[in-house]
């Protein structure tokens, strides 16, 4: 009869998803932490650049989503949220502003979005000094805060609007970087948010201008898709909660499921 009982118990924990034994979720989101968001303008999502109102200065992207609900379930942590995106950015803007824009806001937890105007903007560059930078960002990074955890996305594109036409295409060098980010997430042992594949998926589900609505651009559903794939990705490379006085930085290696 005992045993029943606590079978019957086990199960209504699992049914009402209730952690046991004082599990929680995001436990490499601890208490003060400070989490950076950096990019071009898919990150930067029109955010103000002065002033202390962060329904502006977060922006209108999958960082203001995720702060609005982080910050909602787990107000007891007083976690801290900061878009540092610039649209039109590449990786080596994002090199020239790095000692003023990451290493000196001395965040816990940082992600990058970074290829798309590497690949298809105004100032491209080739996929050789893409990877070249950005290893020398993350190698000097590591370097300077070895606690840092750190996620990378990978840069993705739809068949919307003048993409739509030269995607296969675009699509050959954009491949390029994100192999490029694969190699440096596995270099790095980092983990990495599929978006391309995400989006692709997706598609399935609506058309591309339901989540884009340029190509590069999300709408707010690809947005919300950004933060849903980002949320998921943390959640399993940093599935347990880190002792009392230790510090996580090696990510678990088993694959996000999609």
């Amino acid at each position: 009869m005992r045993i029943g009982k606590v079978s019957l118990l086990l199960f209504l924990f699992a049914l009402l998803n209730v952690p046991l034994f004082g599990a929680e979720k995001l436990p490499c989101l601890p208490k003060d932490d400070v989490i950076l968001f950096q990019g071009d303008s898919i990150t930067d999502g029109g955010r103000a650049r002065t002033g202390n109102d962060y329904n502006h200065i977060m922006g209108q992207d999958y960082g203001y989503i995720l702060a609005a609900e982080l910050g909602e379930q787990y107000p007891e942590r007083n976690l801290t949220f900061i878009n540092r995106g610039i649209s039109g950015n590449t990786v080596q803007n994002l090199a020239a502003r790095w000692a003023t824009d990451t290493l000196a806001l001395k965040p816990n937890f940082l992600s990058i979005l970074i290829g798309i105007n590497d690949t298809l903007g105004r100032n491209t560059i080739s996929a050789e000094a893409y990877e070249q930078t950005y290893d020398k960002l993350l190698s000097d990074t590591k370097a300077a805060m070895p606690d840092l955890k750190i996620l990378l996305c990978e840069p993705f594109l739809l068949p919307v609007g003048k993409f739509k036409a030269t995607y296969a295409d675009n699509m050959v060098e954009l491949k390029k970087r994100q192999e490029t980010v694969a190699r440096l997430a596995a270099k790095y042992h980092l983990p990495l948010v599929h978006l391309q594949k995400a989006f692709d998926d997706a598609c399935q589900k609506a058309p591309p201008d339901h989540w884009s609505w340029d190509g590069v651009h999300p709408t707010y559903a690809g947005h919300g898709l950004i933060a849903r794939c980002w949320l998921e990705t943390v959640e399993q490379a940093w599935p347990d909660e880190t002792p009392a006085g230790a510090a996580t930085t090696e990510p678990s290696t088993r694959p996000a499921d999609r």
